[in-house]
């Protein structure tokens, strides 16, 4: 067997119930290869994880955003590993370049936040 692609984007900090209604009413509608040569993902804002979960086929998968790198806490405004596996999204994008130039994420951060998701899938 060949090797298997995946595909996949974030809409970033934006959108509204009904916006993402429409992209993923679109995204529905696509045809793509079977699963097993491409998996196709989108990782909307954490807030609508679970909505667009619900509204995608069956072979189109969620991810998320980003992740903490460690288990909860006293972290406001981030998610852990553990929460997402509670949500049943194991997936996470890691390493963004705008948390690396604005929130100053450096490569290591990156790697132990990389280490962490990894351990939780």
């Amino acid at each position: 067997m060949g090797r298997k692609f995946f595909v996949g984007g974030n809409w970033k900090c934006n959108g509204t119930t009904e916006e993402v209604k429409k992209i993923v009413g679109t995204l529905n509608e696509d045809k793509v290869p079977e699963e097993d040569v491409v998996e196709v993902f989108v990782s909307p804002p954490y807030v609508f994880l679970p909505f667009v979960k619900s509204l995608f086929r069956s072979d189109f998968h969620v991810a998320s955003q980003n992740s903490w790198v460690r288990k909860g806490g006293a972290y406001t405004g981030e998610i852990s590993a553990e929460m997402l596996v509670n949500l049943d999204i194991p997936r996470v994008i890691l390493g963004h370049s705008e948390r690396r130039q604005l929130l100053n994420e450096t490569n290591e951060f990156v790697g132990y936040k990389v280490a962490y998701a990894l351990c939780h899938e």
